[in-house]
């Protein structure tokens, strides 16, 4: 694309070359905007015409949209005209619009980009099943999806996604708290062959049924999130350790029914635990304890 024609604020010295003068497709786009970020460019476009259609080709051809680039908050309107152009993006963050994100704001910009594999929406509570089904719907290559705080997902809306998006390798399903087990038993037997990393945390309602169905069906499972489940127990963690060998990590804080035998085998693999063995608790109490701390042989 030719820059446009634009008269200059002022004199030019002979042979000099203003910025706009370089070529678009070629220098600014690839080389020069990719650097600078969202804010910045946000201010740049306006400085005049050109640079406002400089920076709105730019918009278009975007692969990855983090509103946190912005700023901690952004206006509905900015978002639109924001992401208006936007055909090509294959990540989307939008935690920062989480007050006021709804149906209408987002689905015509999935509509837009079915190439999207990455999608945050954590905190976002004023979207629908209705959205979530035009993203399972509109973008069948979906690798990561954020959903954690949204407690309008329900078993229904899971099924949905479950049912149409076989790339899906890492779900964060923090504190949505209408799942029970029978929705994500039907996730593990959909799509748990494909997932590596899922967060159920801060769900009273997950317990050892999902926890075994998702030990069965998810042998590439790497990290998996159940602090604060506390209907998680023993059985289950003894499950993932029998039919999960691909687990790095596990979650188990405030789950107070699993107890330390459950976990001895995974440890042994050596899978991050956030639970400290009971022996090192102790020992580590009595070492604060003043007059101990001489006397305790940490390596017991």
């Amino acid at each position: 694309m030719e820059p446009p024609m634009e008269q200059s604020g002022g004199e030019q010295e002979p042979g000099a070359v203003r910025l706009l003068d370089l070529p678009w497709e070629d220098v600014l786009l690839p080389h020069v905007l990719n650097w600078v970020p969202l804010r910045q460019l946000l201010r740049l476009q306006r400085v005049s015409r050109a640079f406002r259609e400089l920076v709105q080709l730019h918009l278009a051809r975007l692969r990855r949209f983090d509103a946190a680039q912005v700023g901690p908050q952004i206006p509905r309107a900015a978002l639109a005209r924001l992401l208006r152009d936007a055909e090509g993006l294959q990540e989307l963050a939008l935690a920062p619009c989480h007050e006021w994100l709804s149906d209408e704001d987002l689905v015509p910009v999935l509509a837009r980009n079915p190439q999207l594999r990455s999608v945050a929406l954590a905190g976002c509570g004023q979207l629908s099943r209705r959205a979530l089904g035009a993203l399972a719907e509109g973008c069948p290559r979906l690798q990561r999806l954020s959903l954690a705080h949204c407690d309008w997902v329900d078993g229904l809306a899971l099924r949905g996604l479950a049912d149409r998006c076989p790339a899906l390798e890492e779900l964060d399903l923090t504190a949505c708290r209408q799942l029970k087990d029978e929705a994500i038993v039907y996730l593990a037997q959909r799509r748990g062959a494909g997932l590596r990393s899922l967060s159920l945390a801060v769900n009273a309602n997950v317990g050892d049924t999902a926890v075994q169905e998702l030990a069965r069906n998810c042998p590439h499972l790497e990290h998996l999130d159940l602090t604060g489940c506390l209907r998680v127990g023993s059985d289950g963690v003894r499950t993932l350790a029998e039919y999960c060998p691909a687990l790095r990590s596990l979650r188990v804080r405030h789950c107070h029914h699993v107890a330390e035998p459950s976990l001895s085998r995974l440890r042994k693999r050596g899978v991050d635990i956030d639970v400290e063995p009971p022996l090192h608790q102790a020992l580590v109490l009595l070492q604060d304890m003043a007059g101990f701390a001489p006397f305790v042989n940490l390596q017991v």
